[in-house]
């Protein structure tokens, strides 16, 4: 029997696991994550109100449900508190890592660093309960905000600083960041991208919501549209979309409301500007196209008042203790998901996902991903079977510290959430700190 072992249990760790186990039953998986519930960024990073997408748990749990698939939370790999991966490698016949970009990549500018400057990760963290995620006073006193991107990432987080008791309620989101929300004091949020709206990476669903909000005006500047040269009938069909999508916005007569979005482009963030101590405005330098698909700074500037700034312009994959690290790319060095080590492929570990091409795609980008490495490892099977392995290794993984949660603590978690919405007259309610989830397992 091959025994595997995937670390990361969102979309392309189950996927990788699916691939694995599909038609061939000498094969057994053990999905690993250091948090006790399992679905990475879909349960993480995905925006409370989009039920669809978050439904998309339904499936990767029948993955963690197979007969030869089993899920342990709790296991930490790499890091002086973690499983080292040698160790790793001596429990299974091979090791698939599927541990996502947990970094953000960074502005680059003066002010960067001042108190009300973050990065959407950690604001996306926060409001989906992250239990490494606490309350930093994302938006206490802020009145203005600015979202740095013009991606889903950026379109979520501007919606979920507008968004109102009436449609937070029935969300899973953790109690404390709901009544933080809607009780705050914002009401003007600009989104800004660098670049022209056809070169915007949001999807046109995810941008016509910002138009559904309650009490909320969206606005465009005419003047970002006009100056864009792409012609409609060379873009792609969501950009065309897109345009058509703003330019409505562009041309409705001013409304009077509670709060307002301006989408705004073709403004390239060169400072973060301080009051008292903290951001007060963001400086932006004009841009104009280039002619050759980018753009370059006009010297004319412009200050946008924001007490929160959020940083949305893409993530970035973090080095993992005992593997090796492409810091240009920020991934994995790999062949076919092989795991690539002095020029050539290390047997028995692997990547998949975000980790092996970097942050590109939505969540099905990483179904073939995942088929991909799971068939090098496959075609590799006779060779490391050759090697002996624990049946089971969960004994050596509590002997290194860790304190596996099983599936039925990640169940007994569930039930937690489902009691604690009824109890505070709401649907399910996610668990927000270690101490809670761990508790809610162990009562298993």
């Amino acid at each position: 029997m091959l025994r595997v072992a995937v670390v990361g249990s969102g979309p392309s760790g189950c996927y990788t696991a699916q691939s694995l186990v599909q038609g061939d039953a000498e094969v057994c998986v053990d999905v690993l994550d250091r948090l006790p519930c399992p679905y990475g960024l879909v349960r993480y990073g995905v925006a409370p109100d989009h039920e669809k997408i978050k439904s998309l748990q339904g499936s990767l749990r029948t993955v963690l449900e197979h007969e030869r698939v089993r899920f342990i939370g709790g296991v930490r790999v790499g890091g002086p508190r973690g499983v080292p991966v040698e160790r790793l490698r001596e429990l299974y016949h091979a090791v698939v890592y599927c541990v996502g970009a947990a970094g953000d990549r960074r502005l680059g500018v003066p002010g960067e660093e001042l108190p009300g400057s973050w990065s959407a990760t950690d604001f996306v963290a926060w409001y989906s309960a992250h239990p490494d995620a606490a309350d930093a006073g994302f938006v206490r006193a802020v009145r203005s905000a600015v979202v740095i991107g013009v991606g889903n990432v950026a379109v979520d987080v501007t919606r979920m600083l507008v968004r109102g008791a009436a449609e937070l309620s029935p969300t899973d989101m953790p109690q404390a960041a709901l009544d933080t929300l809607t009780a705050s004091g914002i009401t003007e949020v600009h989104m800004v991208g660098r670049r022209g709206p056809s070169q915007a990476r949001f999807t046109t669903k995810e941008l016509r919501e910002l138009g559904t909000l309650p009490g909320t005006e969206v606005t465009v500047d005419p003047a970002d549209l006009a100056l864009d040269p792409a012609e409609p009938a060379t873009l792609p069909a969501v950009a065309r979309r897109n345009l058509e999508v703003l330019r409505g916005w562009a041309a409705q007569p001013p409304a009077v409301a509670a709060r307002h979005i301006g989408l705004r482009f073709f403004l390239r963030p060169v400072e973060l500007l301080a009051d008292a101590g903290r951001v007060g405005a963001v400086r932006f330098e004009r841009t104009v196209p280039d002619g050759q698909g980018g753009v370059t700074g006009t010297g004319r500037f412009e200050d946008v008042p924001a007490q929160l700034v959020l940083r949305s312009v893409g993530y970035r994959g973090v080095p993992l203790d005992g593997l090796p690290f492409d810091a240009a790319s920020g991934t994995v060095p790999n062949a076919a998901g092989r795991v690539v080590r002095d020029g050539v492929p290390s047997p028995g570990e692997y990547v998949a996902g975000w980790i092996k091409r970097g942050p590109t795609g939505v969540i099905g980008t990483n179904r073939p991903c995942a088929k991909e490495t799971a068939a090098s490892l496959l075609a590799d099977a006779p060779a490391l079977l050759r090697r002996q392995v624990p049946g089971d290794p969960v004994p050596a993984l509590r002997a290194a510290g860790t304190e596996p949660v099983p599936w039925a603590g990640w169940l007994a978690i569930e039930r937690a959430e489902a009691e604690l919405g009824t109890r505070l007259g709401r649907s399910v309610v996610k668990l927000a700190d270690w101490d809670a989830l761990l508790t809610a397992a162990r009562s298993a």
